[in-house]
C-alpha cells in the first residue's frame, strides 16, 4: 500500500512538472493530467463471507464496506504527428476485475500519424466494445449491468483510427485476444469499431470482436464471433442510452458440443434531471446465455446442465455539486432464472439479489 502511494505520488509530481515545462517550449503538442477517484459504501444480501467480492464484482463490490473503487492519474501527450496515452489505477475496481499480470496499468499507448485523419496506436488500451464503460463515472448508473460484466474491459494490440469529419469515427484492431492484455496462443483476433453521431445529442456505435482464445494445447477450436451495438440521446433534462450485444462461439453447446452456442443480453437506462443539480435515473438489463460460454456453467434445481439467465433492474437518486463530481444513492435487485439459485442468504440458495451503495466521485482533466 505504501508503496503504491509512493508510485503514484511520485507520478504526479513528474506529470505537473512535464506540464509546466511543457507550457513553456514553443512546440504546439500539449501535456493533460487528468485524475479520478471514486469511494463508496455498498450493502448486499447475498452471503460470500467478510471482506469478499460479490458475484460480478466491478464497481462497489464489497458488502458493508467503506471502500475505494478507483483512485487513477493519467498523462496524455498530443503532438501533431506523434501522440500518447497512460492511466494508472488502483482500488477495488482493478483488484476484482483487472488483469492480473499489468494489474496497475488500465492503458498505456502511442501513436502516430499516418494521414491527415488516421493514426496508428500500438500497446494496451482500454476496450473499444459495449454499451457502457466499466468506470461510475462514464455511465449513467454507479454499478455496470451483467452484459457489462461479461464484456472485455482491456486489451492489447494495434489499433487505425479514422475519422471521417465531425460524425464519423472509424477504429480497426489486432488483438492479442478477449479481455487479455497478455495473449495465450499463437492466433490473433480482430476488432472492429464504427461510431455516427449525426448531431450533438444524439449518437450511434456498432462495435464486434471476432478471434479464437482456445488455449494452445487444446485441439477444438473455439472461434467467437461478439458484436454490440447501442445508441445514446442527451438533450436537455433527459439522457437516454439502449444497447444489445450478440456473441456466437464455435463448438461450445452444452446439448451438441460441435455446434455453435449463442449468448444474447441488452439493456436500457435512462436520468432525467429534476432539478439544476438533482437528477433520478433507472436501468433494465437481461442476459440470457443458455450454454454457459459466456457466464458459467451449473446445475439448476432440476439437475439440467446450463448457463446464467439473469433480470435486472437499477434505481437511483444523483446529486451534482459541480460539473466534475457526483454523489449517488442506488439500489438493484438481480434475478436469475428462478431454477438458478446461485446467491446464498440466511443459509439458504437464492435466486435473486438485493444490494444497495452510495457512490461519491470526482475528476479533473480527461
Amino acid at each position: 500500500m505504501r508503496k503504491s502511494g509512493l508510485i503514484l505520488t511520485i507520478i504526479l509530481l513528474s506529470f505537473t512538472c512535464s506540464n509546466r515545462l511543457l507550457s513553456q517550449s514553443k512546440d504546439s503538442a500539449k501535456l493533460h493530467v487528468s485524475g479520478y477517484a471514486d469511494a463508496y459504501y455498498a450493502l448486499y444480501n447475498d452471503s460470500v463471507g467478510l471482506g469478499n467480492f460479490q458475484k460480478f464484482p466491478t464497481t462497489s463490490s464489497i458488502s458493508n464496506n467503506f471502500g475505494l473503487n478507483i483512485a487513477q492519474l493519467g498523462l496524455k501527450y498530443d503532438g501533431k504527428n506523434v501522440r500518447g496515452h497512460i492511466v494508472l489505477h488502483y482500488g477495488d475496481l482493478p483488484r476484482s476485475a483487472w488483469a492480473s499480470d499489468f494489474n496497475m496499468i488500465q492503458r498505456a499507448h502511442v501513436g502516430v500519424r499516418v494521414a491527415k485523419n488516421a493514426w496508428i496506436d500500438a500497446g494496451f488500451f482500454r476496450t473499444h466494445f459495449g454499451t457502457e464503460g466499466f468506470l461510475p463515472k462514464e455511465n449513467i448508473c454507479s454499478s455496470i449491468a451483467t452484459t457489462t460484466f461479461y464484456e472485455p474491459y482491456f486489451q492489447s494490440g494495434v489499433r487505425l483510427e479514422f475519422a471521417a469529419g465531425s460524425k464519423w469515427m472509424i477504429d480497426f484492431y489486432i488483438l492479442n485476444g478477449y479481455n487479455m492484455f497478455t495473449d495465450n496462443n499463437k492466433k490473433k483476433s480482430v476488432g472492429f469499431l464504427v461510431s455516427y453521431t449525426p448531431k450533438e445529442s444524439f449518437n450511434i456505435n456498432y462495435s464486434n470482436y471476432l478471434g479464437d482464445d482456445t488455449p494452445d494445447g487444446v485441439t477444438t477450436s473455439h472461434f467467437r464471433i461478439h458484436q454490440n451495438a447501442y445508441f445514446n440521446y442527451i438533450k436537455n433534462k433527459v439522457t437516454v442510452q439502449v444497447g444489445a450485444d450478440l456473441c456466437l462461439q464455435e463448438n461450445s453447446k452444452l446439448a451438441d458440443p460441435k455446434k455453435w452456442a449463442s449468448m444474447f443480453s441488452g439493456l436500457a437506462s435512462l436520468k432525467y434531471k429534476v432539478a439544476n443539480k438533482v437528477a433520478i435515473y433507472t436501468r433494465g438489463e437481461f442476459l440470457n446465455d443458455p450454454d454457459g460460454f459466456m457466464t458459467t456453467i451449473i446445475t439448476d434445481k432440476t439437475g439440467k446442465l446450463t448457463g446464467y439467465k439473469i433480470f435486472g433492474v437499477t434505481a437511483g437518486l444523483e446529486v451534482t455539486p459541480t460539473d466534475n463530481s457526483y454523489i449517488r444513492l442506488e439500489g438493484r435487485q438481480l434475478m436469475m432464472n428462478s431454477d438458478q439459485e446461485i446467491f446464498r442468504r440466511d443459509g439458504i440458495n437464492k435466486s435473486s439479489r438485493g444490494e444497495v451503495m452510495l457512490n461519491m466521485g470526482v475528476w479533473f482533466g480527461n
